[in-house]
C-alpha cells in the first residue's frame, strides 16, 4: 500500500470516526459508518485482492460522512428517496476527491474515484461494478439479518431481488457462498427461485 493511499484511509476513517450514529460491535459502541467502510475495506481486500487504488479508495468512502445529509431532509416516498441517495454519492464523491487531491493524487485519479463512487456506466465500468458488488456482499453479511428481522418476507425478498439484479455473475457467486442463518438462506432461495 503506498502512503498515499494509506493516508487518504486514514482521514476517510478519521472522518467516519465522528458519525453520531452508533453500532454495537462485540458489546463495544462503534462509530456506524467507521466500522461500515472497514467492512467494504475487508470485503474488496478478501474477494478482490488485486483492486486499484482507485477502487480501494471509492470502497472505504462509499459512505464518508453519511450522516451529514439526514434522509428527513428529503421528501417521503420513492422518489424523495432516490434523490437523497443521488445527492449522497455526489458528496461521498467530492468528499473522496477533496481528500484524495490533499494528498498528491491527480485530478485524474481523483474524478476516477469519484465516478466510481458515483457508480458511473455500472454495468460497463468493472470497477463501479465491483463497488455495487461489495457493497451488496456487505449489506448480506453484516446487516441482511438486522433488516429482515424488521419487515415482513414479501418484502425482504423483494429487497433480496432487487440487491440480486444490481450485482454481477461474481458477486452472485460469492454471495452464494457467504453462510447464512437458515431462515435467511430460505429467504434467498424463495427470492432467487421467483424472480
Amino acid at each position: 500500500m503506498s502512503d498515499k493511499l494509506q493516508r487518504v484511509l486514514q482521514q476517510i476513517d478519521a472522518i467516519n470516526q465522528k458519525d453520531p450514529n452508533q453500532e454495537q460491535v462485540d458489546g463495544n459502541s462503534v462509530a456506524k459508518e467507521l466500522i461500515y467502510g472497514q467492512r467494504m475495506s475487508s470485503c474488496l481486500a478478501e474477494h478482490w485482492p488485486d483492486a486499484s487504488e482507485h477502487l480501494q479508495i471509492a470502497v472505504r468512502a462509499q459512505h464518508v460522512k453519511r450522516w451529514a445529509i439526514a434522509r428527513s431532509t428529503y421528501p417521503e416516498g420513492k422518489a424523495g428517496y432516490l434523490t437523497w441517495r443521488k445527492e449522497l454519492g455526489k458528496f461521498h464523491a467530492k468528499t473522496a476527491q477533496d481528500i484524495m487531491l490533499e494528498n498528491g493524487f491527480s485530478h485524474e485519479d481523483a474524478e476516477q474515484t469519484a465516478s466510481i463512487i458515483r457508480k458511473e456506466k455500472l454495468k460497463s465500468n468493472p470497477e463501479s461494478q465491483t463497488l455495487e458488488d461489495v457493497a451488496c456482499l456487505v449489506f448480506l453479511g453484516y446487516y441482511f439479518a438486522p433488516f429482515a428481522a424488521k419487515h415482513d418476507d414479501e418484502k425482504v425478498i423483494s429487497i433480496v431481488q432487487k440487491t440480486w439484479r444490481k450485482m454481477s455473475n461474481e458477486g452472485h457467486n460469492i454471495a452464494l457462498s457467504l453462510s447464512l442463518p437458515a431462515h435467511l438462506a430460505q429467504i434467498v432461495e424463495r427470492a432467487l427461485s421467483s424472480k
